[in-house]
């Protein structure tokens, strides 16, 4: 059994993957963005289930909880589940606090990072990135940037299964009640890629879609635009990798 965060667990595909693994018997670290957030966690909680409480748009907030968790047990996995759809919180949520939290946790030997159908219209350009959330951000190129993140941490880090994964367009509150995708299959295929032992999802720089391994974006795999992404996350943040 692993012991697994996941991020934005407080509703949709990030409280059921929660819930899955909890059931199946892993020790699961659960993260809400407020106090309020936190109360739809209480029955998991009840069940075992650790709550960590920040919200990801506050960089000092990221830092605090990667702090506490390393304090605590290691973690095995990370399933970053965390996303915002619009507005000026998309940099900071979808980008910046994955990085941040990859950079800082220490142990965790699986890393899934949820990207999005929508990442293929993102544009591999860096210069006038609103990082800080000052403005409203792009979500497509949001999501090629955390597509492009988890491929550069397989490759840096030989000893880390990082992937990336497109849940589909599923009826969660972020996806809208007419979303076309199947709700289950939007969960599994994270919550395999950090818990199982199959020959298959013990491997790394892939983007997957419903447990198949399919192609990303072209940029995705240029190793000049990951260490490009790389140098202007650490340059903004402070932190190296």
């Amino acid at each position: 059994m692993s012991r697994i965060l996941v991020t934005g667990s407080a509703d949709g595909l990030g409280q059921r993957a929660a819930d899955s693994l909890l059931s199946a018997g892993h020790e699961v670290v659960v993260h809400a963005r407020n106090d309020e957030r936190a109360r739809n966690l209480d029955p998991l909680v009840d069940r075992g289930a650790r709550l960590v409480v920040g919200d990801f748009t506050e960089r000092d907030a990221v830092r605090r909880i990667a702090a506490e968790l390393n304090d605590t047990e290691p973690l095995d996995a990370v399933i970053h589940n965390a996303g915002v759809w619009s507005g000026p919180a998309v940099m900071p949520v979808n980008i910046i606090a994955p990085y941040l939290l990859t950079a800082l946790l220490r142990g965790p030997r699986r890393l899934v990072y949820l990207s999005s159908g929508s990442h293929f219209g993102g544009r591999p350009l860096l210069d006038g990135v609103e990082w800080r959330g000052d403005s409203a951000g792009s979500y497509s190129d949001s999501k090629l940037f955390v597509t492009t993140l988890a491929a550069a941490v397989a490759r840096m880090r030989p000893g880390t299964l990082s992937n990336a994964v497109d849940p589909g367009w599923v009826p969660t509150k972020m996806g809208g009640a007419g979303a076309p995708d199947d709700l289950e299959l939007g969960h599994r295929t994270q919550e395999w890629l950090a818990s199982s032992d199959e020959p298959e999802a013990l491997t790394t720089g892939g983007y997957w879609y419903h447990r198949q391994r399919t192609e990303p974006h072209h940029s995705v795999h240029d190793e000049a635009f990951q260490d490009r992404l790389l140098q202007a996350l650490t340059e903004e943040t402070g932190t190296a990798l």
